[in-house]
C-alpha cells in the first residue's frame, strides 16, 4: 500500500526514524517540523516544510503543498522536568499545537491520524504491568498534556470522523541499526544516551572520578532504589505506526483507539548503568542526585491489546542488544 504520509516533527529522535520506515514501506513522506528541537539533516531525502503547530498559517501552507492520506504527529515537547519547571510551553505546543493541527486536518480533508501518546498518561501506577484500561490520572504536566489530546481525539472522531490511534510509549530506546540515525538532543536528559556519552568520555581517555553522570533518586519503592522503565527499541515502536497507519487507511480502524507500545519488562536506572558497562567496556560512574519532580517509581507496560488488534510484537527484547545499536551510532557521530 503506497500513501502520502505527513510527518510531524519527523526532524526529531523518533520523527526521523518513522520516515526511514515509511520510505522503506514505500510511502511518499513529507515532514513538517519547527526545528526547535529537532535537525534537519535528520529528515533525509524527505521533503521538508519548516513551521510550527502554534501557527495555523504554517500548517495551511503544509497542507496545500501536498495530497496526504495520513499524519503521524510526533511533535510534542516531551520532558517531564522541564513540563513542570514550564508548563506554559507544553499547554502552548502540546495542547494548542495538536489542536491546530487536528483543525487544519478537518480543514483540508485528512482523517486519518496516528498520535504519538505517552505512559505518562497513567501517572502512579496501582498494577504492573500497565494496562490500557488503568486509570489515567497523570502527574505532571507533560502527561496532562498528552492525556487532553488523546480525549480531543476522541471528541473529534465523534463530532467530526477523524480516525486516530494514540500510541502510548513507555521508554523509547536505541538508533538504527544501519547508523542512519540516531537520538539527539539538545539538551539531552535520557537516561540511555547520557550514560553513553560517559561511556564515550571514558574512551576518549576522560578520568571516570570526573563524571558528570546523575542518578536522580535512590528511594524509590523499588529493587535497589531507582527507578524502573520499560525500554522499547525505536524501529519497534515505527513498526507499530506503519501498522496503525495501513489499519486506518484500510478503514479498519475507526474512532480513537489507544494502545500501549512496551516490552513488557522493566530495569531501573543501575541495571541500565551495568548493562551499558557490559556494552561499552567502561568502567562508568555516576553521582547520586535528589528526585526529580514528576517521576513515577515505575512504569511497565502491557502490550497485549497492541499484539491483538495491529499484530505487533516488539523484535528488540534484550536492553543489551537495544544498547548496541546506540553505542555504534554514538561513537559514529
Amino acid at each position: 500500500m503506497t500513501a502520502n504520509v505527513l510527518i510531524v516533527g519527523g526532524a526529531g529522535y523518533i520523527g526521523s526514524h518513522m520516515v526511514l520506515a515509511a520510505q522503506e514501506a514505500g510511502w511518499n513522506v513529507t515532514v513538517f517540523d519547527n526545528l526547535s528541537r529537532g535537525f534537519a539533516d535528520a529528515v533525509g531525502s524527505a521533503r521538508l516544510v519548516q513551521g510550527d503547530l502554534r501557527s495555523p498559517p504554517d500548517l495551511d501552507r503544509c497542507f496545500q503543498s501536498g495530497d496526504f492520506d495520513l499524519v503521524m504527529h510526533f511533535a510534542a515537547l516531551a520532558y517531564v522536568g522541564e513540563s513542570v519547571q514550564a508548563p506554559d510551553l507544553y499547554y502552548q505546543n502540546n495542547v494548542v499545537g495538536a489542536l491546530n493541527l487536528l483543525d487544519a486536518m478537518r480543514r483540508h480533508g485528512v482523517r486519518h491520524l496516528v498520535f504519538s501518546s505517552t505512559c505518562a498518561t497513567y501517572g502512579q501506577p496501582r498494577e504492573i504491568p500497565i494496562p490500557e484500561d488503568h486509570p489515567q490520572r497523570p502527574i505532571n504536566p507533560y502527561g496532562r498534556t498528552k492525556l487532553m489530546i488523546e480525549q480531543a481525539l476522541a471528541d473529534y472522531a465523534d463530532a467530526f470522523g477523524v480516525n486516530s490511534v494514540s500510541l502510548r510509549y513507555f521508554n523509547a530506546a536505541g538508533c538504527d541499526p544501519k547508523g542512519r540515525a540516531g537520538e539527539r538532543h539538545d539538551p539531552e536528559t535520557h537516561l540511555i544516551p547520557l550514560v553513553l556519552e560517559e561511556a564515550l568520555r571514558l574512551q576518549q581517555g576522560g578520568n571516570p572520578e570526573d563524571t558528570g553522570l546523575t542518578v536522580f533518586g535512590d528511594d524509590f519503592p523499588t529493587r535497589d532504589g531507582t527507578c524502573i522503565r520499560d525500554y522499547i527499541h525505536v524501529d519497534d515502536l515505527c513498526a507499530a505506526h506503519l501498522l496503525a497507519g495501513r489499519r486506518l487507511l484500510a478503514g479498519e480502524m475507526r474512532g480513537a483507539i489507544c494502545l500501549n507500545l512496551a516490552n513488557g519488562a522493566g530495569f531501573t536506572v543501575l541495571e541500565v548503568i551495568e548493562a551499558c558497562r557490559r556494552v561499552t567496556g567502561e568502567p562508568i560512574r555516576f553521582r547520586m542526585g535528589a528526585r526529580r519532580a514528576g517521576d513515577p517509581p515505575e512504569l511497565i507496560g502491557d502490550a497485549r491489546r497492541a499484539s491483538g488488534e495491529l499484530g505487533w510484537q516488539p523484535a528488540w527484547t534484550s536492553l543489551d542488544a537495544i544498547l548496541e545499536t546506540a553505542w555504534d551510532w554514538m561513537r559514529a557521530r
